[in-house]
């Protein structure tokens, strides 16, 4: 029964009706109440989720909404007009060295410009103007008249065959690559790839034909990708990272693996640990750099960097809750942007990672008693996140011990981007054939472009052996490669 909200005495004066009545609208204010505070919960998390953005959440900055875009932090006008400024030195093309030149053409006076008179001889140091021009393109189509003869003797009628290397279909190595290229490296639709070859190269095709070269040069590249995915697991350090993805009407994610000579990716149905341990393999002992996600708890936490571009989102998050949790957030946030002033002079070579070492000792004694004040703050949020935190202690500081660990997952992040925006531009793939594509030309393009070598060139060798039924170039550097990679004016 509801207590009564009268005093005993005036209670007991109170006409049994009143009473019932008195007690049904104490019943009705309590029940009001509790909905009241709901509503009032239910509207503060609303509005914590509307002010997430890439400042103190996840969230990348293409999904901002517009007020907060604007209300990103800008530099203030210098005053001075757009380009370059006065006294900065200019960067003009490179000229090609005259014996790599195509045509030259010498252009010399014949009178002089002043007195009319006639003029000899060369300039040894003339003014050298280059001027490059793609030719006209046309293909080269090569037809193969292949004869059916018959024998004399049994009358058995015996055809050719085409040479090794020559393709069954209609269309070599070089059309296939620069097709893989326009649809798994610059993301043109397969439409937009038709009309792009008809326009620059003459080259007229079909939307269906479009899609198996893909898979011709998916099969092509089968072999140094698993190369490669298997190099993963030898290396010292792995930075890895997942997106959502669509294939066909199912979710799923992609995910990448970034070392130091090589990046991979695969396209999954699932975000949970069996696919990060595929990614880095059964035997990798390396240094795992993530963020916080449940997927990467199974390595061992000692043997893990958290990145901290995550966790200064999430300190952002303590701070625009206000309170005591602001307070937190705030000197949390003044440690961990003096210990990236110091790291990057660290990657500039101005401070020894020894000196950097001692330097975040105090850093670290004061993260941690922040992190330890802040489960006791009184904002659920944030005590929830400085507890989830203080449980990888020992993932934060790795990157301390270890110079060639780096304190952030951007490695993994700046890799899948282009993949966030290939999902944008095409909701994702529609087969499994399609993932598989998908997974191939990110690897390949990803891996060439940190060795710097020519994703074009190398696509192409790799068309032509399979033709020829060899074997595709490996996608992993060579000791010469790597030391030129290491030491480039060497």
């Amino acid at each position: 029964m509801t207590p009564s909200p009268l005093s005993p005495e005036i209670w007991e004066q109170t006409p049994p009706a009143a009473q019932e009545m008195i007690l049904r609208q104490a019943a009705e204010l309590a029940q009001l109440r509790g909905e009241v505070a709901q509503l009032k919960a239910t509207v503060e998390e609303l509005a914590r989720r509307l002010a997430r953005n890439s400042q103190n959440s996840s969230q990348p900055p293409s999904a901002d909404p517009p007020q907060a875009r604007s209300q990103r932090v800008r530099r203030e006008a210098s005053g001075r007009r757009p380009g370059g400024q006065p006294g900065h030195e200019g960067q003009t093309r490179a000229l090609v060295p005259v014996e790599a030149v195509d045509v030259v053409i010498p252009l010399k006076p014949v009178r002089c410009a002043h007195c009319q008179h006639l003029l000899l001889g060369e300039d040894p140091q003339p003014e050298r103007h280059q001027v490059t021009e793609i030719p006209p393109v046309r293909p080269v189509i090569t037809e193969y008249q292949v004869h059916r003869v018959v024998c004399p003797a049994c009358g058995e009628a015996t055809r050719a065959v085409l040479p090794v290397g020559i393709p069954t279909g209609g269309f070599g190595p070089r059309v296939q690559a620069i097709t893989a290229l326009c649809t798994g490296a610059y993301h043109l639709s397969k439409r937009t790839t038709q009309t792009m070859l008809a326009d620059l190269f003459g080259v007229s095709i079909g939307l269906g034909t479009v899609a198996n070269l893909e898979q011709a040069t998916v099969q092509a590249l089968a072999e140094p990708v698993a190369e490669a995915r298997a190099s993963v697991q030898a290396q010292p350090a792995a930075y890895l990272d997942e997106t959502g993805w669509r294939e066909g009407r199912q979710r799923a994610w992609l995910w990448t693996a970034v070392t130091a000579w090589v990046t991979v990716f695969v396209v999954r149905r699932s975000r949970r640990a069996k696919v990060a341990q595929e990614l880095v393999g059964e035997r990798f002992w390396g240094w795992l750099v993530t963020d916080r996600w449940s997927a990467y708890t199974w390595y061992p936490t000692w043997r893990r960097q958290v990145c901290w571009a995550h966790l200064l989102r999430d300190i952002e998050a303590m701070i625009e809750r206000g309170g005591y949790s602001q307070e937190i957030g705030e000197a949390l946030r003044a440690q961990v942007r003096l210990m990236f002033q110091w790291w990057h002079r660290v990657r500039a070579g101005t401070l020894a990672h020894t000196s950097f070492a001692s330097y975040m000792w105090p850093i670290r004694q004061e993260v941690e008693r922040l992190l330890e004040a802040g489960q006791t703050c009184g904002v659920p949020k944030t005590e929830g996140t400085c507890r989830e935190i203080l449980k990888l202690r020992q993932a934060l500081w790795t990157f301390v011990r270890h110079p060639e660990v780096e304190p952030t997952n951007n490695a993994a992040e700046r890799a899948i981007r282009p993949g966030v925006l290939w999902r944008k531009g095409s909701f994702g793939t529609q087969s499994p054939e399609g993932s598989r594509f998908v997974e191939t030309m990110m690897t390949v393009v990803a891996t060439l472009k940190q060795q710097h070598r020519n994703v074009l060139d190398y696509v192409i060798d790799a068309c032509e052996a399979a033709l020829r039924r060899q074997p595709a170039p490996s996608l992993l550097p060579t000791a010469a490669a790597i030391e030129q990679l290491m030491h480039p004016a060497a």
